[in-house]
């Protein structure tokens, strides 16, 4: 682990430096480009601090609809593809609540990191 402060507050810090400094000296183009900059910023703040919980909850629930409890050790990649290869070969070719709850959850915590503004309680 690292010492004070973390990858998150450096980024934030960062953000805060062209949010309140940067943006308001800029217009046009350039501006238009720092809004982006800062947007990236953002995305990449919510990722270092959500993205751990929301990999191993996405996980647990693949393990759980895929595997019935058996935890195979799989990572969420091989998990995953395996969800897609079931979903294909019509495995798993009538949504389940269980399923359907899963992709929901995903798809939430995806939202959540990439643009906070999309995901509705």
């Amino acid at each position: 682990m690292q010492d004070l402060p973390t990858a998150a507050e450096l980024v934030e810090a960062v953000h805060e430096f062209l949010e309140k400094d940067v943006f308001p000296a800029l217009e046009g183009r350039t501006q238009f480009h720092a809004r982006v900059a800062m947007n990236v910023l953002a995305i990449v703040q919510r990722e270092l601090e959500q993205s751990q919980r929301a990999d191993a909850e996405e996980r647990a629930r693949l393990v759980a609809l895929l595997s019935r409890g058996r935890d195979s050790g799989a990572s969420l990649s091989d998990l995953n593809a395996e969800l897609a290869a079931r979903i294909r070969d019509g495995s798993l070719d009538a949504p389940s609540e269980e399923l359907v709850l899963h992709l929901r959850e995903t798809l939430r915590d995806k939202l959540a990191i990439a643009n906070p503004k999309y995901v509705s309680d």
